[in-house]
């Protein structure tokens, strides 16, 4: 059987290289960013191992350069959601047959290569195709996606060798086998690593997958494409193609072969998917496996003990670094009165010196948001506080879409506690703070708890240990991931696994032995070598 208990050891997070001014590295970088830029790309879908493509093209600009063009990508239709999945049942019995240990080999393979042969040209995609200045690019598509791959072959090699107990006479074990179908894995823009982890996640588990990427994170998926064939993952194992979300869900919630899906997006596209998906529960062969993360409304919550600067500081850097569109970026704090002023003054002077513009200079610190509908859906909210009277931008405000998307870092002052913008989710730069009187530091935080829907990241800044317990026992259903006297952002992969829960999603945690359980079905054996030839038990023979 393919759980060999063939023992992978624990890793070390890859190294995030710093592209410092005429750095070897920076050089390669805006050399693969010029190389990138030189092209005009035919991207395919993949589907059983062919490149397939279609008619209906669609363009692929920079988001903070929207006159240049990448490239197209080859839009799919129902006919190849349809090849996909059965391109993947044809490759899912030889997968789930190959011996664990060789599954794991061409995954860690994979991860090499994106570390040496493939980085630059992987993070040059991310950074063109989502705009992503050069170490955000480095420490998602680069670190963090390495760090998938190697951390989830040893937690699942943890798995497999997880063994029940045997009694005399008997062989009992434990097989965790593949799921019985197709997974579809549906990902976001913001993060490449997520494109890349949920369809590798569970295919390490031997299952096959339908990949559907968000179309902005088509450029950087293509490649990571690229790297896992030349790391010899089979025909079919991984099926990436591009659809519309409502053809993908129409096609795969309706096939008897749904076996799970792998989400990361919006908080109503997933419950549209459940719904979809506990509607027509009598059709499938197996009970499918809803694994999602989906929005945030996350918050940063300083104590009047709290270290001005500190929260000055990580609330520019959790707000603003890439843009806000992070799941777990800074969107709504709290600042107590005493040291209010000194926070806003500190993070004002600093934003004075933010950069923002194309991700080819180095020096930006800023870039541009995703696509026209983020930034008019941004800009929007800007203009509704500057005809507010409940509310006042302190910092930036202007936004500019002639060249690129581009939104200037931005920060709200709300008077009050449930202003629009303290409640919902934005995905951008923009940060909204309430000042509270800092003798209502414990009465607040019923705010806090209780503002969001959403339970993904939180901060908390204090210097006082016993508040420190007290905040964390007082927030504990606020958030997944919680963060003290630090940023709600910059989760490890094996020291921070992801995750949120309300209506953040269903808290698998990326990034850990958790999530990979989703993807496994256990069957247990039990051997016995010399079985009874009498029924009877002593209990009840005659004496």
């Amino acid at each position: 059987m393919n759980n060999a208990y063939f023992s992978f050891p624990m890793p070390q997070n890859e190294p995030v290289r710093d592209y410092a001014p005429n750095s070897a590295d920076a050089k390669n970088l805006k050399a693969a960013i010029a190389d990138l830029k030189a092209q005009v790309r035919d991207i395919p879908m993949y589907i059983g191992g062919e490149e397939v493509r279609t008619d209906n093209k669609v363009s692929i600009h920079p988001p903070h350069e929207t006159a240049h063009l990448l490239g197209h990508f080859s839009m799919g239709d129902e006919t190849h959601i349809n090849k996909a999945i059965e391109a993947a049942l044809k490759a899912r019995d030889q997968w789930a047959a190959t011996s664990w240990e060789h599954r794991a080999s061409i995954f860690l393979k994979a991860a090499d290569l994106l570390a040496n042969k493939y980085r630059f040209k992987m993070n040059a995609a991310t950074m063109l195709g989502q705009s992503k200045n050069a170490y955000q690019a480095e420490i998602d598509s680069a670190c963090e996606l390495i760090d998938f791959l190697r951390f989830n072959v040893h937690f699942l090699s943890q798995i497999y060798a997880q063994q029940p107990i045997s009694a005399p006479g008997v062989n009992n074990r434990m097989e965790y086998r593949a799921l019985e179908g197709f997974v579809l894995a549906i990902t976001p823009f913001n993060f490449t690593a997520i494109g890349g982890n949920l369809p590798t996640a569970p295919a390490m588990c031997g299952n096959v997958i339908v990949w559907k990427p968000a179309n902005t994170q088509v450029y950087s998926a293509s490649v990571f494409m690229e790297i896992l064939k030349e790391a010899g993952l089979p025909d079919g194992v991984i099926n990436l193609v591009y659809a519309g979300g409502p053809t993908i869900g129409d096609i795969c919630f309706k096939h008897k072969d749904f076996a799970g899906v792998h989400f990361t997006g919006s908080t109503g596209v997933f419950n549209t998917m459940w719904k979809t998906i506990g509607e027509n529960a009598p059709h499938y062969k197996s009970y499918p496996r809803i694994v999602g993360e989906t929005g945030g409304k996350d918050f940063v919550y300083a104590h009047p003990s709290a270290d001005a600067d500190a929260v000055a500081a990580n609330l520019l850097r959790g707000a603003f670094e890439y843009q806000g569109q992070k799941c777990s970026a800074a969107s709504r704090a709290y600042l107590p009165s005493n040291i209010a002023e000194a926070v806003k003054n500190k993070l004002l002077a600093e934003m004075k010196t933010l950069k923002m513009g194309p991700v080819d200079d180095f020096t930006n610190f800023v870039n541009a948001v995703i696509d026209e509908k983020s930034f008019d859906k941004l800009a929007n909210y800007i203009d509704g506080v500057k005809n507010s009277s409940d509310a006042e931008i302190i910092a930036g405000g202007s936004y500019d879409k002639s060249k690129g998307y581009f939104i200037e870092p931005t920060v709200i002052e709300a008077k009050k506690a449930d202003y629009v913008t303290m409640c919902e989710e934005l995905f951008g730069p923009v940060l909204t703070i309430y000042v509270y009187d800092e003798q209502e530091w414990d009465s607040i935080l019923d705010t806090v708890d209780r503002t969001s829907g959403y339970a993904l990241t939180g901060s908390i800044f204090a210097k006082d240990r016993q508040v420190i317990e007290y905040l964390t026992k007082r927030l504990v259903n606020a958030a997944g991931n919680f963060y003290i006297n630090d940023k709600p952002t910059g989760a490890v992969v094996g020291q921070q696994p992801f995750g949120g829960a309300r209506a953040s999603g269903t808290n698998d945690k990326a990034g850990s032995a958790l999530n990979l359980y989703r993807w496994l079905s256990a069957r247990t054996i039990k051997e016995t070598f010399v079985p009874v030839t009498n029924y009877r038990y002593a209990f009840h023979q005659e004496g």
